[in-house]
């Protein structure tokens, strides 16, 4: 008995910081898209089409709360609570382009570009894979799930950039290279994603 209670506290902690941490990154990100709103001029989006950013970013950090709400509160047997951890992983894609955006790391960092459609697209795809992807799933077919999503995900993506901004901008003589590498690194973002679910769901298990 001391040792389960022992066991159940630190899981408890670790769950209400995982919710902590999930409302503070939503908090933050409403806030800056409140300050874009207000100060458009030093936001870091002007011309890299705002008002599409500000319309996708909230929709892409609510997504897994409004489809709680309206369905995933049923499925109690893949959940038993609201998946905070999952939660967190698809808001900070949003937060940190944001964050990039506003102290002008993509225009002033070479790497960062290429590091963020790594990064975020694997935080994206483990989000997604957490929610929405059964745990006992094995480890190819978890994989080929990280690909699809991820993949299908950095394609709709290019393509928004392209007709939001890009085909008016300088920046369209090097779109095809940079589409092709930031397909290439949103891809294996995803791939990694999905190793590591699946990794860290059979550690759990065990």
């Amino acid at each position: 008995m001391t040792t389960m209670v022992a066991t159940t506290v630190p899981v408890r902690r670790a769950s209400n910081l995982t919710r902590y941490a999930a409302l503070a990154a939503k908090l933050a990100l409403s806030a800056l898209l409140l300050s874009a709103l207000i100060w458009p001029d030093l936001s870091g989006i002007k011309g890299k089409a705002s008002t599409a950013r500000l319309v996708v970013y909230p929709l892409g950090a609510m997504v897994l709360p409004l489809w709680w709400w309206a369905y995933g509160r049923t499925r109690s047997k893949l959940h038993r609570g609201f998946p905070w951890a999952a939660d967190l992983l698809m808001t900070l894609p949003w937060l940190v382009d944001l964050i990039g955006n506003r102290l002008n790391l993509f225009d002033t960092v070479t790497w960062w570009d290429d590091a963020m459609h790594f990064l975020l697209w694997g935080l994206l795809t483990a989000g997604v894979l957490l929610a929405f992807a059964t745990p006992t799933l094995s480890r190819g077919l978890t994989t080929f799930a990280a690909l699809g999503f991820g993949a299908t995900a950095a394609v709709v993506w290019e393509v928004g950039e392209y007709y939001a901004f890009i085909r008016h901008s300088a920046e369209l003589q090097t779109a095809y290279t940079d589409t092709l590498g930031d397909l290439t690194l949103g891809t294996l973002g995803a791939l990694l994603a999905g190793l590591t679910v699946h990794q860290a769901r059979h550690r759990k298990a065990a």
